[in-house]
């Protein structure tokens, strides 16, 4: 039987708990999981340049034990790079309606682009779902208390 592979994309500026949910779910349904982090953020005030950001993915990665994770450079269209990693699957995490209405119009361009790859939503844990990257980065700019949102790699960094 052919390697299940899927891919997660995102910027992940930081990676949040309940981006990390969602890694460790969708570990468990496939064979293989990239981990894709874009190269560029088009969102304000990024936090991290992309190399500390995989670094950080991939040391919650391990430490968790996650050996069928790989993380890696988004650097290309994601259906360009889901055909160069042989991914029939991209998982997309959504919280609420208006991240769906964003998600769904993503998913209808890249079924146009590629109708052999499908687009899987999935919504993090109930306790994590009002938790999102740039709510994370305005509580750091802030002082605020960050530890109960992000994973433990990220959380050491923004001290």
């Amino acid at each position: 039987m052919a390697e299940k592979t899927a891919v997660y994309p995102g910027t992940f500026d930081p990676m949040t708990r309940g981006h990390f949910d969602l890694i460790q779910r969708s570990a468990k349904l496939y064979d293989r999981l990239i981990v894709a982090v874009a190269a560029t953020s088009t969102k304000d005030g990024a936090m991290f340049p992309r190399e500390e950001r995989l670094s950080m993915i991939r040391e919650d990665v391990e430490k968790a034990g996650l050996n069928n994770v790989e993380v890696a450079i988004l650097d290309t269209l994601l259906v360009d790079f889901c055909r160069r990693e042989g991914a029939k699957v991209v998982i997309r995490g959504v919280r609420v309606y208006s991240d769906f209405e964003y998600e769904f119009q993503m998913a209808l361009t890249n079924r146009r682009l590629a109708p052999e790859i499908e687009t899987l939503f999935m919504m993090p844990s109930e306790n994590l779902a009002y938790v999102t990257a740039s709510t994370v980065r305005e509580i750091a700019r802030y002082g605020g208390d960050t530890a109960p949102f992000v994973t433990e790699a990220v959380q050491k960094r923004l001290k």
